[in-house]
């Protein structure tokens, strides 16, 4: 046959990345679903607690879900929708059926040495990190975190979108709230069980009657406002509350090092 007659063969034109429906999936897993669909699970979610508050540590957890929904996990939902009750009783429930999971305490120094977002970028790294085991995917919520170690994906309200993020979101709200409820045992008067460090009227009632305690970002205009003149460093040595017990944190204001509280499983 001619050269001039020959047909070159067909080929088949591809999309890439392959497109996949979504199929609505009950307990906010339409997303991960399809990721898994796409043969890109496990998928992971983080999020944070305590971004705002003017005392307190910032935690961030990543949680490993499982691609089969679990009936008692059909509750969940972001943090701050749920009732105290309810993010107690999910939390174990939440460790007992994730793949992994893992949670970072960032101390208020390291925040006040760093900056909010960046210890924020910097947890959620840890986080992922700390999850034992590597993600095919990770969802954060809200803003895109460089410097995982696998694809990922900003979603904004992930927290009300995704199961593995609002599991995450939990996991860093229970925690934090249970150890502010002991740093107020501990540095009482300020009132830290009650408002957990945010910015409230008690709150900064107490901050200026008391003055900033080891706990208080100093980084916070509102708390930079009430530190007495003169006063330089911290104490040496405090307690940080994990769930898992008590770990010790020797701060030294010359040579701090961050230390994280591990939960994995």
């Amino acid at each position: 046959m001619p050269r001039s007659q020959r047909r070159l063969p067909t080929v088949e034109r591809v999309s890439w990345p392959p497109r996949v429906v979504m199929r609505k999936a009950a307990g906010l897993r339409t997303l991960e679903a399809a990721l898994i669909r796409s043969g890109l699970g496990p998928v992971a979610g983080v999020d944070e607690a305590g971004r705002g508050p003017s005392a307190g540590p910032l935690v961030v957890a990543a949680c490993m879900l499982a691609p089969k929904a679990h009936d008692a996990l059909a509750g969940l939902d972001d943090s701050k929708k749920l009732t105290e009750a309810t993010r107690e009783a999910l939390y174990p429930v939440i460790t007992r059926l994730a793949l992994a999971w893992h949670v970072v305490v960032i101390p208020a120094w390291e925040i006040d040495a760093i900056g909010i977002h960046v210890a924020n970028l910097e947890g959620m790294r840890r986080a992922v990190a700390g999850l034992g085991r590597t993600p095919g995917y990770v969802l954060t919520d809200g803003f895109r975190v460089p410097g995982i170690p696998c694809p990922s994906l900003p979603v904004v309200g992930g927290d009300a979108t995704a199961a593995c993020i609002a599991a995450a979101s939990v996991l860093a709200k229970v925690t934090r709230d249970r150890m502010m409820v002991e740093l107020d045992h501990r540095l009482p008067g300020y009132g830290f069980a009650a408002h957990k460090g945010y910015n409230t009227p008690e709150h900064n009632a107490a901050l200026q009657q008391l003055g900033p305690c080891v706990e208080h970002r100093r980084s916070w205009r509102n708390v930079r406002e009430h530190e007495p003149q003169g006063a330089v460093g911290r104490p040496v040595r405090h307690e940080v509350v994990a769930t898992s017990g008590t770990v010790i944190v020797d701060q030294v204001t010359s040579n701090r090092l961050a230390t994280d509280a591990l939960h994995t499983r």
